[in-house]
């Protein structure tokens, strides 16, 4: 795939960056260098690779899966115009 001065102008006003024709000509160089090395890596063989989240094998850290109240709801709803019981008071909407 290669990258013309009018679509990198196109994704440029897509992006809402201003680019003058001097830059333009400069991005089309680099985008196309950056397409280049993702049609390489499209050629390499990956046939039988697992797909990893790490370079590093790692055991997920888990913790107990509990709810609780936090421990300090009167200091979430201390500087609430009006509360009652930990609950915010909100005026009526919908009658």
């Amino acid at each position: 795939m290669s990258v013309d001065l009018n679509t990198v102008k196109r994704v440029a006003g897509l992006a809402r960056i201003k680019v003058n024709d001097e830059q333009a000509e400069k991005m089309t160089g680099e985008l196309n260098a950056i397409l280049g090395f993702v049609e390489q890596l499209d050629e390499v063989n990956i046939d039988g690779v697992e797909p990893m989240t790490s370079v590093v094998e790692q055991k997920m850290k888990m913790r107990e899966d509990g709810q609780t109240d936090g421990g300090y709801a009167d200091k979430i709803v201390k500087n609430a115009p009006v509360s009652e019981d930990n609950f915010f008071m909100v005026p009526k909407v919908v009658e």
